[in-house]
Parts: structure tokens; C-alpha cells; sequence
């Protein structure tokens, strides 16, 4: 039996840092939290039922348009990290995602990252309004954060 989709707007999940991850002063690598940040967005969406083939069957797909990255501690080789995001926005062509990395051991805040993803249309790789289906999903978080903005 399949599982149910999971819920369309927050999603976590959790994995072991590995060695090749670590920069030269042994933490994670700043890029690294970005890799994750896009790992944990893909999971999301394809456990979700939005992933790849959904987008491709409507003809588009999101790429990202900027990132931003708060670090607070740094991550080490055998943390287990729970990867935490939240959608907070979709609107247009946008889409803004939050995520959080915390390690398991003691909850520790590791970085947050926030994304800003843009839906393009994959005949000519142009933004173009995100699906109906997504706004409609995303319309209560949107307006909180748009709220929470002004």
C-alpha cells in the first residue's frame, strides 16, 4: 500500500554528515547547507506528489533565483542533522522557502536558509505563473507571510 503524499508545506527529514563535506577547519562546508537546502526542497516536493513529473506534465519547474544563508554553528563530520522546511510563500512566479539545520544530539540551530525559487516554463526556460493548483495550496502561508511583512 503507498504511503499518503506528506504535507504540502513543511517537510523534515534527517541524515549523517560524511567526510567529504567538511571544509579545511573540519565543518561543514558553507556550501554544503546550500546543497541541502535544495536536496531537502526536491525531497519535499517529490514526497509531497509535486516533483519532477508533476512539473514536467505541466510543462515548467522551479529553479532557484536567490539564497540567502544564516550560520550559527558549525556542523562536524558524524553529526546527525535534521533538515527542516517550510514553504512561505507563492505567489506569481515565486515561491519562498525557509529551511532549518539543527543538530539532532541537542537541537542546536546550524544555519537557516532561505530560498527564492522561480517557476519557468521548460520550452524557453522564461518565469511564468506558478500552477493554480500550487497558489491555491501555498494561499494560506502566503498571505501569513505577506501579513507578518508588512
Amino acid at each position: 500500500m503507498a504511503e499518503p503524499p506528506a504535507d504540502p508545506i513543511e517537510y523534515a527529514a534527517r541524515w549523517l554528515v560524511r567526510n567529504y563535506e567538511l571544509d579545511s577547519n573540519g565543518h561543514v562546508n558553507n556550501a554544503v547547507y546550500l546543497s541541502w537546502s535544495e536536496e531537502i526542497a526536491s525531497r519535499h516536493a517529490e514526497a509531497a506528489g509535486y516533483g519532477r513529473a508533476w512539473s514536467i506534465g505541466r510543462g515548467g519547474g522551479w529553479v532557484i533565483r536567490r539564497s540567502e544563508i544564516t550560520h550559527h554553528r558549525p556542523a562536524v563530520y558524524g553529526d546527525e542533522v535534521e533538515v527542516r522546511v517550510r514553504v512561505e510563500l507563492v505567489k506569481g512566479v515565486r515561491g519562498v522557502r525557509r529551511t532549518w539545520i539543527r543538530r539532532v544530539a541537542d537541537g542546536e540551530l546550524l544555519a537557516e536558509v532561505l530560498t527564492e525559487w522561480v517557476w519557468v516554463r521548460l520550452s524557453d526556460g522564461r518565469p511564468a505563473p506558478v500552477p493554480k493548483e500550487l497558489l491555491d495550496l501555498a494561499d494560506e502561508v502566503t498571505r501569513a507571510t505577506l501579513e507578518r511583512r508588512r
